[in-house]
């Protein structure tokens, strides 16, 4: 097993990520993860997190009363609603704290699950063990390293994780350039596309692509 004390890399890697969400792109996220009206470019990339974010909850259980949940990287809450909702006690956390309270003021009343937000970072050893993880999005601005370090850390503490990453692709690759014609506020921190088959983690399976317009990513599932 790997050496699953952060690296520098890694804390680089999650400030980056903490100062973008928590700062010029709340506004952003805020309204891209909400019913307001959005740019093409933008209602595609809603789009496609609605469909990947399906796909995911999937993969879980339908019944997931008595089963304790990470929603890894939770942002404004969409997937811990959903999973509070099939009845299992979730444990939201975002680097954001800013993201965690529109999460948390957005969370319906009345769920038969519960769900307790938390700040920080989503691989702390003192957020326990898990049946399952959610991880979407969250990890994909992480090195190959930094990345298996991290699912070698979730396949230890949770029976079944499933997340995201950002596939190699050209097409990918191509509008990665083009978004850096945005403006500076509306970019978000490098995100690092991997071929999941050199992820080198034992109980890695692939699970499916998810394409619409500016949103490409694919979902894998790790079991212990």
């Amino acid at each position: 097993m790997r050496d699953l004390t952060p690296t520098p890399s890694y804390d680089a890697t999650r400030s980056r990520v903490a100062e973008y969400f928590d700062g010029t792109a709340t506004r952003v996220w805020e309204r891209l993860t909400s019913d307001a009206p959005v740019s093409r470019i933008r209602q595609t990339v809603r789009e496609g997190r609605d469909t990947m974010r399906a796909l995911m909850l999937a993969q879980l259980p339908e019944d997931l009363r008595g089963a304790r949940v990470l929603d890894a990287g939770c942002g404004t809450g969409a997937a811990s609603a959903e999973l509070a909702a099939r009845g299992a006690e979730v444990v939201a956390v975002d680097i954001s704290p800013k993201l965690v309270e529109i999460a948390a003021k957005r969370l319906p009343e009345g769920l038969p699950g519960r769900v307790s937000f938390r700040a920080g970072d989503m691989l702390g050893a003192a957020l326990g063990r898990f049946d399952h993880v959610v991880a979407m999005d969250s990890l994909i601005y992480y090195t190959r390293s930094d990345l298996e370090a991290a699912l070698d850390d979730l396949r230890a503490r949770a029976g079944q994780t499933v997340f995201t990453l950002a596939p190699r692709t050209p097409l990918l690759m191509a509008m990665w350039h083009a978004g850096r014609a945005f403006p500076r506020a509306d970019r978000s921190p490098t995100m690092i596309p991997h071929d999941h088959r050199r992820i080198n983690v034992t109980g890695l399976r692939r699970v499916g692509r998810v394409s619409r317009g500016f949103y490409i990513s694919e979902c894998l599932e790790l079991r212990a």
